[in-house]
């Protein structure tokens, strides 16, 4: 069963590898957190990261990204391949290795890529998402988190 709206992040304990700096789930408490799934093998994930590289300027300094590698098959393993595509889409924010998918499991992704979480300042979920739409599904989410409307008088 998918994780429901309001529960808390889970933890990021787990990863075979961290990129980047690792990154604890309460140490992100204060500014919305997007955490994406994604691996080598696929395409939907990379036709995506643009999306995300784009949210990143935007965003900066005002929303958390935290990347999970989990890899679909066996040459997902391959670190190097990893790096490569870290390189080519620009992956800077902190990125864990799922080697053993136990953070996804933790996530409950399902075995979907991409996957897409977004939580609140405090840490709770707020929208998730998964495959080609995902990111688009989660848009609106993620302005009102930086742009909340103002509360009438």
């Amino acid at each position: 069963m998918p994780l429901k709206s309001g529960t808390p992040m889970p933890s990021l304990d787990g990863a075979t590898e961290w990129f980047n700096g690792e990154v604890k789930s309460e140490s992100l408490a204060g500014k919305p957190t997007l955490v994406y799934f994604w691996a080598v093998s696929c395409y939907i994930c990379k036709n995506n990261m643009p999306t995300i590289g784009a949210w990143k300027k935007e965003f900066e300094g005002q929303v958390n990204f935290v990347s999970v590698h989990m890899p679909r098959q066996e040459s997902d393993t391959d670190l190097e391949a990893v790096k490569k595509i870290m390189a080519e889409f620009g992956i800077d924010e902190p990125v864990a290795v799922d080697g053993y998918h136990e953070i996804g499991e933790r996530f409950q992704t399902q075995g979907y890529w991409p996957y897409y979480f977004l939580f609140d300042a405090d840490g709770n979920l707020k929208s998730r998402a998964a495959g080609d739409v995902g990111l688009k599904s989660i848009e609106g989410t993620l302005n009102r988190l930086i742009n909340p409307e103002p509360v009438a008088a």
